[in-house]
């Protein structure tokens, strides 16, 4: 189980395996999601904007998509019924959805439909393979370091489909990041038709988990739990930790311009405008954490809480105002569009006029 009891939209389900055999068992991985009129109001744990159309995923695989701002909303084809946790659309078309027992699926129509593109059957597998033909080419190491590493990646494989994937992020229809549970991270630059593991690349000695990873002007940042912060050294092809002030867990990082902001527990927020080498903490006016958040317009930011509430800044995050729901539920993600602010949890998808 996970450590805290909070994760964007109720993720502390992600270590219940479905792939316990019994008598009539069908895996959820060789289960299409099925069709429902009330997909829109169950949970729903991601957001992203495929151009102006607004895609949300959630439980047992269930995605809609809505073309007028959230005023109505279809549901999408999908192959598996694995609860859904994050959604990523780097151009109107393409996109690409992670979340529990391994899944990584990719839609090339804006949302409507979606193939599997990799699981956690696989995930295992690929990784021990790549990890041991880095070894026998001597770059990992020593090797005893090698022999360690390998030995650590092979417990976590050996557990098959039981680890998520926790968030997806695209620079663009070809270069994306997965991360997830236990220090798992695979990157693509084909698209997803082969993904190489970075196990190895992150400083996370500790294999913490990896909830959120996003891409703030040329730099990409990961955040994990007890504090974890990582930043990409593209030279070195390696993400490096930064020191931030605060070491429980932050579950998102979002950013404008130049300023990013990383985010979490008990409504912890800060800032930093010199790439992560200084922060500020950000008064936010709330204790429960926070959840999900997205970047509109020239220098807008928006964050949700665990308690539903919404806080939203137009300076690049130096200042939040905090809008309090009348009635508030649970949120987990958030996306802007037009004049509409949609807000996505525990009971699905809302739409309110942009503040």
């Amino acid at each position: 189980m996970f450590l805290h009891r909070v994760r964007r939209a109720l993720v502390a389900l992600a270590f219940m395996s479905p792939a316990l055999a019994f008598a009539g068992f069908t895996d959820v991985l060789d289960t299409p999601a099925s069709a429902s009129p009330l997909a829109s109001k169950g949970l729903l744990n991601g957001l992203a904007l495929a151009g102006k159309r607004i895609v949300a995923v959630g439980q047992r695989g269930q995605i809609v998509y809505s073309d007028d701002a959230g005023a109505s909303w279809r549901q999408a084809s999908v192959p598996v019924a694995s609860d859904l946790v994050a959604v990523s659309f780097p151009t109107p078309q393409q996109g690409w959805a992670v979340g529990h027992d391994g899944v990584v699926l990719h839609s090339s129509d804006g949302g409507a439909t979606w193939a599997r593109q990799l699981d956690g059957r696989r995930v295992g597998p690929l990784m021990m393979e790549q990890l041991r033909a880095r070894a026998a080419r001597g770059e990992l190491g020593s090797s005893a370091d090698a022999a360690a590493l390998i030995e650590e990646a092979a417990r976590i494989a050996a557990q098959g489909a039981e680890n998520p994937f926790l968030d997806v992020w695209f620079a663009d229809e070809h270069n994306g990041f997965i991360v997830g549970a236990f220090n798992l991270i695979f990157r693509t630059t084909d698209g997803g038709k082969t993904w190489v593991s970075w196990f190895d690349r992150t400083e996370n000695p500790d294999r913490l988990h990896l909830y959120a990873v996003r891409g703030v002007g040329t730099d990409v940042y990961i955040a994990g739990e007890q504090g974890l912060l990582l930043k990409l050294d593209r030279e070195a092809d390696r993400f490096h930790v930064l020191a931030t002030p605060y070491k429980g867990t932050y579950f998102g990082v979002i950013g404008s311009g130049d300023a990013v902001v990383v985010y979490g527990l008990r409504g912890n927020a800060y800032r930093s405008t010199d790439g992560g080498t200084h922060w500020q903490a950000i008064d936010t006016g709330i204790q429960e954490g926070l959840t999900g958040s997205t970047a509109f317009g020239a220098q807008g930011l928006a964050l949700v809480s665990q308690a539903g509430n919404l806080l939203v800044s137009r300076d690049d995050g130096a200042h939040f105002t905090l809008y309090r729901q009348p009635k508030p539920v649970p949120a987990s993600a958030v996306a802007v569009v037009g004049d509409a602010t949609v807000i996505a949890g525990a009971l699905g998808v809302k739409t309110q006029a942009s503040h």
